[in-house]
């Protein structure tokens, strides 16, 4: 039994595993108390780590290194491949705007990190350490020891130096952010329900707003000419269900002859009404008539994946039924389809057709919520795969003798956000069911801050007790400096409360501070605005880190 205990508790696989189980049971529990009205949620995993780590909790540093990087890389792909839907979109609207933001942070904590070591002399390694830890970038501490490595100056001590300075400052590199989201929100008294509604209000007007319109057919061209004709002439404009003639509703097929008189009913969007005035006739929003007798409308889920990919016109619904897909919803936006439109798995779509052909239709189009929850981890895996091979590929940037990496995380996620963009690639489609997609983030930042609670908590109480403390104030002062600044700034100019914790947590590439955020309210704006901002974010990092050295060896 001694033996038992002692294999269990040694520094090996078992107890490291063992201990970021405990780490991440405990943590969660914790996060779970309130302290007035605040909770720590998965916050509470790294304080359990640290204290653990402080008690002498035995792991093995090659697995908690291996732990880390992949709960990292866990966490950003599912964040990755659920904004990417929207987020080109998003980048668009604000993107700009916001990636100014996020630079400002970067380029004022580079600045308040030579400002501190120009003053004090301290030791370049020890400082691009506290740099690295208070932004909590693991990929630009590995840049700045990279280039000690290049210059011949990388000793055990400024190893030494180089990592205690970054885990000395890492969890405040946390905790501050958090704490920045936390005195912003008192200090403007920000109603959490009315920035989530704000949030939604505006994505629903920068988003295509669709309308149910009735057009009554008045340009003479169009009398006598077929459905198929007219398609062709509007088919980006409006999305045809069903033509009213004689006071009865009819499915329009392609051969279907128009006359003078027929009112069409469909989805448009708002901007295209005068076009289609001029190209067929008076247009009025909404319906004249409420759909009756044999027609139905109805929503199907596409889970079919033959047909994932596909666009409107190959899979051919409105060609063998009379039938017609009037809106496609997909990760919460409204989609106007056209006959180029590509349908992917997870849609919802609008059908307009026979009552009597709903079963079919179905059928074919999927409609199981069984099929979805099936596992699709292949994706996930060639996901993983090319994000770690772009984030290890050598960027050069002149005036740097050694060149600069995105590093895991960056790598993961850029390729996470293209790939949910994309949805698919040949067969292979990259969908993740939701309550799938929130399982793996969640499970990936749990690891990861297991891990750096686990492996900072050992020496954190001796290093703070003999002078460490010090650099934990600078640490801060990288850290509160920068965000608490353009936090300011940013909501003077009215930007949205969650907008702006999601490009703080970003910019300072924490993934953490951006799971709290996102527990503030459930909506995108916070993971859409991290990932506008992470890429950029990374690079400057790890570009800075490496500048900052040059600078002060």
């Amino acid at each position: 039994m001694n033996n038992f205990f002692s294999t269990l508790f040694s520094q090996g696989t078992a107890s490291t595993i063992l201990f970021l189980s405990v780490t991440g049971f405990a943590g969660m529990a914790l996060g779970k108390i309130p302290f007035g009205k605040i909770k720590l949620g998965v916050a509470g995993v790294l304080f359990t780590g640290l204290f653990l780590g402080h008690l002498g909790a035995a792991s093995d540093p090659h697995v908690i290194h291996f732990a880390r990087d992949f709960g990292l890389i866990l966490f950003v792909y599912s964040v990755g491949i659920n904004i990417g839907p929207r987020f080109l979109s998003s980048f668009r609207s604000e993107g700009l705007r916001l990636n100014i933001f996020a630079a400002i942070i970067v380029f004022l904590g580079f600045a308040v990190a030579m400002v501190i070591q120009m003053v004090t002399d301290i030791s370049p390694a020890a400082i691009a350490g506290i740099m690295c830890g208070s932004v909590t970038n693991t990929p630009a501490l590995g840049a700045a020891q990279q280039i000690l490595a290049e210059q011949g100056a990388l000793s055990a001590g400024t190893s030494s130096a180089a990592g205690m300075g970054y885990a000395v400052c890492y969890p405040f590199g946390i905790i501050g952010v958090i704490l920045t989201f936390i005195i912003i929100r008192k200090l403007f008294r920000i109603n959490i329900n009315k920035e989530s509604a704000g949030y939604k209000k505006h994505s629903s007007k920068n988003a295509q707003k669709l309308e149910t319109v009735h057009i009554k057919i008045t340009n003479p061209l169009l009398f006598g000419s077929t459905i198929e004709y007219l398609k062709k002439e509007i088919d980006n404009e409006l999305a045809i269900s069903r033509i009213d003639r004689d006071n009865e509703f009819i499915v329009p097929k392609e051969n279907t002859v128009l006359r003078e008189g027929d009112i069409l009913y469909g989805v448009t969007s708002i901007k295209h009404i005068d076009i289609l005035h001029k190209k067929v006739g008076t247009v009025e929003i909404g319906s004249k008539k409420e759909i009756s007798g044999d027609l139905a409308m109805f929503h199907v889920l596409i889970t079919n994946r033959k047909i994932a990919g596909k666009t409107i016109e190959q899979i051919g619904i409105y060609r063998r039924y009379e039938a017609n897909i009037t809106r496609i919803y997909r990760a919460d936006i409204e989609i106007l389809p056209s006959r180029s439109t590509t349908v992917e798995l997870g849609d919802t779509v609008r059908v307009v057709g026979k009552r009597a052909l709903l079963p079919e239709i179905r059928n074919e189009l999927g409609n199981s919520l069984m099929e979805l929850a099936i596992p699709n981890t292949i994706p996930i895996f060639l996901g993983i795969i090319l994000g770690v091979v772009l984030g290890s590929i050598p960027i050069s940037v002149p005036g740097l003798p050694v060149p600069v990496k995105l590093g895991l995380a960056g790598g993961t996620l850029i390729v996470a956000i293209l790939l949910g963009h994309k949805g698919h690639i040949g067969k292979i489609d990259f969908y993740m069911a939701p309550g799938a997609n929130m399982m793996m983030r969640e499970l990936g930042i749990i690891v990861f801050l297991a891990c750096v609670g686990l492996s900072s908590g050992a020496g954190f109480i001796d290093t703070l007790v003999n002078g460490g403390y010090i650099w934990v104030l600078y640490g801060v002062m990288i850290t509160f400096i920068p965000v608490m600044t353009v936090a300011v700034i940013a909501r003077l100019l009215k930007y949205n409360y969650l907008k702006i914790c999601g490009m703080i947590a970003g910019s300072m590439t924490d993934p953490p501070a951006l799971e709290f955020a996102n527990s503030l309210a459930p909506v995108q704006a916070q993971s859409t605005a991290y990932a506008s901002v992470y890429p950029l974010t990374m690079f400057l990092r790890v570009l800075l880190a490496q500048i900052l050295l040059f600078i002060t060896m």
